[in-house]
């Protein structure tokens, strides 16, 4: 019998993903350009400022929705996601995270020169003369329990994911994303009762900034656990599949993390 030489066409000798070429790079850039200038016209009072901004938002998320839905069906549809691509991917969520360290040490570096330091102008003392801080064991305590409690409940669900446990994996997603708004409406509530604003000294910028950055990256967290138990619902994540959930876990630990040295630094140290 005469033997055929069949070339294969559909194999690889590489673990990796070479991606097909997609307008969602070029399309979020274009985005977050437009968020970004459209927020300081917005911030400065140009007119149709407003408008541009939110054209930059629902831009920005509807790139990253379609570019996100597309990383979802290479990993969990065509099964591109080999054991060095997801640890690309890690090390880039890694990265992420270590510039967004960098974004809140700015942050803090700000508040701690105009505290250890305080000059003439604001009155050579911190709070500034006229500032009431807030209390901190009032609403700033009470999330910060709230938050290292979501922090507990994610991990339980990562856990019983990892263990094969659907049921613990979803109800810890479940209380972490309730645990989420219930911080997010208290500093709202926290806001709305301060005696200060961002245009109130040095002191109020600096507040606002901190804590206003923060509760941004809880909003972005609550969106990324909500992801997360939405695909576990789906079937799409398993015992040993779940690279997106254990980067929004990651993140939100990160989250916590910061929290800490808000509470320190801002409000029990700086009232």
């Amino acid at each position: 019998m005469k033997h055929l030489d069949v070339k294969r066409t559909d194999y690889q000798v590489f673990p990796f993903h070479l991606v097909d070429p997609s307008p969602w790079p070029i399309l979020t850039s274009f985005a977050l350009f437009t968020f970004t200038v459209s927020a300081v016209l917005y911030m400065h009072g140009f007119a149709n400022g407003g408008t541009l901004l939110t054209l930059g938002f629902l831009l920005t998320a509807g790139a990253m929705t379609l570019w996100f839905r597309d990383v979802v069906t290479e990993s969990t549809y065509l099964g591109h996601h080999t054991f060095e691509v997801k640890k690309g991917l890690t090390i880039g969520v890694a990265l992420f995270i270590v510039s967004e360290i960098f974004a809140f040490l700015s942050v803090f570096w700000a508040y701690l020169h105009s505290s250890l330091a305080p000059t003439i102008e604001i009155g050579s003392s911190w709070p500034p003369l006229g500032i009431t801080p807030l209390d901190p064991f009032a609403i700033p305590l009470l999330n910060t329990l709230v938050l290292l409690s979501s922090g507990a409940f994610i991990t339980w669900s990562h856990h019983a994911l990892i263990q094969g446990n659907r049921s613990g994996a979803i109800w810890g997603g479940i209380f972490t994303i309730i645990l989420a708004l219930v911080f997010t409406g208290l500093q709202y509530v926290e806001y709305s009762t301060a005696g200060f604003t961002i245009a109130d000294s040095v002191y109020g910028t600096v507040f606002f900034a901190s804590t206003g950055l923060h509760g941004l990256h809880i909003i972005v967290g609550t969106i990324f656990i909500v992801i997360g138990l939405l695909r576990i619902f789906a079937y799409h994540l398993t015992d040993n599949h779940h690279l997106g959930y254990e980067s929004a876990i990651l993140y939100w630990h990160f989250v916590d993390v910061v929290w800490l040295f808000l509470f320190v630094l801002v409000y029990w140290w700086g009232s």
